[in-house]
């Protein structure tokens, strides 16, 4: 199984630094490194260092030159489009792909602040 995420230009491949991080973006963190314990495979593209890949993709391309940026994030799951214009959530992810979201041992990102 395999997951996708076409992100907007972030300032790091995460969006989890600067001085005021993103509530979803951390969500969306916690929830990668989850299904990555359960053995899915995700992979992150960030449009601003990874242009070439979002460039080869044709359907991620077709959605932004039809609908501009503001279409990003988009989820793909297995090649089809899940979500666009913002994060999904571990549990949608986990319905989709249809596996049981952990429920105790859950990964968290680190908080600062």
């Amino acid at each position: 199984m395999k997951i996708e995420i076409f992100d907007p230009p972030m300032c790091c491949t995460s969006g989890l630094c600067g001085p005021a991080i993103d509530p979803a973006l951390m969500k969306m963190a916690d929830a990668i490194l989850a299904l990555r314990k359960q053995g899915v495979t995700v992979e992150r593209h960030d449009l601003r260092s990874e242009y070439k890949i979002f460039k080869n993709n044709t359907l991620v391309m077709s959605l932004i030159q039809k609908t501009g940026s503001k279409i990003l994030p988009i989820t793909v799951i297995e090649g089809k489009v899940f979500k666009t214009g913002e994060y999904p959530a571990y549990e949608e992810l986990c319905k989709e792909i249809d596996i049981e979201p952990l429920k105790s041992h859950k990964p968290r990102t680190l908080q600062v602040g």
